[in-house]
């Protein structure tokens, strides 16, 4: 099947700072880009962190005993300090939490929501390749209906399972996808409905379909012979 990769979803021009960019010039290029983080490099071309919209205001000169303050400082290490206070190098958050271009946009999701970050630096070979957000995560469910049921069809029922697909009915109805008909065994109807989770865009699966067999009891037996029989172990004499 056709995994959806960070790749495939990332934007390519990413704006980036330095680590001697100044306070003003990063609101400013916030602003004028309409981002709401920069990554910031090195002379290599290599991620050392990210300055987000949060950590600028770090920045505010807030009652230390502000809720605010106490807020924006939850997730930082350090506070900025001495002459790096005003420049990304003081400012950033670090280290950057990034990914692989070839990661699964699942991947990404599970990183960011693990790490509490709406965007992550896409990095190869120790270099910036790109940046996924968020929205770019949810791109994927914009993918047509029409195209949905088309790679369940080909991808899932034909090429995977091996399996007819004329005698399966394949409703695709807002990302829902909804398998009917009939299928020769149990298994089979329970792995459709896993692989057509997986399929880029799939924002549910209904799985209605019969089976001709019920190979649970036989899967089990196998399961046991498997797990139970090992080499044959000679002892010395």
């Amino acid at each position: 099947m056709n995994t959806r990769t960070v790749r495939s979803v990332m934007t390519r021009n990413v704006v980036t700072a330095r680590p001697d960019t100044t306070f003003k010039d990063l609101v400013t290029t916030l602003a004028d880009e309409r981002v709401s983080a920069v990554p910031v490099v090195d002379d290599a071309g290599r991620v050392v962190g990210v300055v987000s919209e949060g950590d600028l205001l770090h920045r505010l000169d807030l009652p230390p005993d502000s809720p605010h303050r106490r807020l924006l400082h939850r997730h930082r290490t350090e506070p900025p300090s001495g002459p790096l206070a005003d420049m990304a190098a003081g400012l950033m958050s670090r280290p950057a939490v990034t990914i692989g271009p070839e990661a699964t946009v699942a991947a990404a999701a599970r990183l960011m929501e693990r790490h509490l970050v709406k965007r992550l630096p896409v990095v190869e070979n120790d270099r910036l390749v790109g940046i996924v957000s968020r929205r770019d995560l949810l791109s994927t469910y914009l993918r047509p209906d029409g195209e949905i049921r088309a790679e369940v069809r080909d991808d899932v029922l034909q090429r995977v399972l091996v399996t007819d697909p004329a005698a399966v009915g394949i409703v695709v109805t807002d990302g829902i996808v909804t398998l009917t008909g009939s299928v020769d065994r149990r298994s089979t109807a329970e792995i459709a409905g896993r692989l057509a989770r997986a399929v880029p865009g799939v924002v549910d699966v209904v799985t209605l379909l019969d089976w001709r067999y019920d190979d649970r009891a036989e899967l089990k037996r196998h399961y046991v012979f498997d797990a139970q029989v090992g080499p044959t172990v000679r002892w010395p004499t």
